[in-house]
């Protein structure tokens, strides 16, 4: 198995979709999604650093399928991934909104 199939088997895992994978590793959605299309590609080594980190493997193993171990998140991660998951639904709302609609909401927070 090359890196698609092994980025797919820990997604799911993780039960992990792009779009947190993305926000967690800083990598594009639509980079990721790439690599996980028929056509993949392999990532650059900068960000299959990110992924691997984001979901908590080492490179190694996404790309060969061996040396799972863990790589440790830094406690910055951990804190993305606390928080992510906290707002996950705030995130998906916000997405939706036009930039006027944003600004509203934003100006509404300040306010209280």
């Amino acid at each position: 198995m090359g890196f698609k199939e092994n980025l797919k088997i820990e997604l799911d895992y993780k039960g992990m979709i792009v779009k947190e994978l993305a926000y967690l590793s800083g990598v594009n959605k639509r980079t990721i999604d790439q690599y996980l299309s028929s056509a993949a590609k392999m990532p650059s080594a900068e960000n299959a650093v990110k992924i691997a980190s984001a979901l908590g493997v080492t490179v190694e193993y996404l790309i060969t399928g061996k040396n799972k171990q863990l790589a440790v998140p830094t406690a910055d991660q951990q804190n993305q991934i606390r928080l992510y998951k906290k707002y996950f639904e705030l995130i998906n709302l916000a997405e939706k909104l036009n930039e006027q609609q944003l600004k509203s909401i934003e100006n509404l927070m300040k306010t209280m």
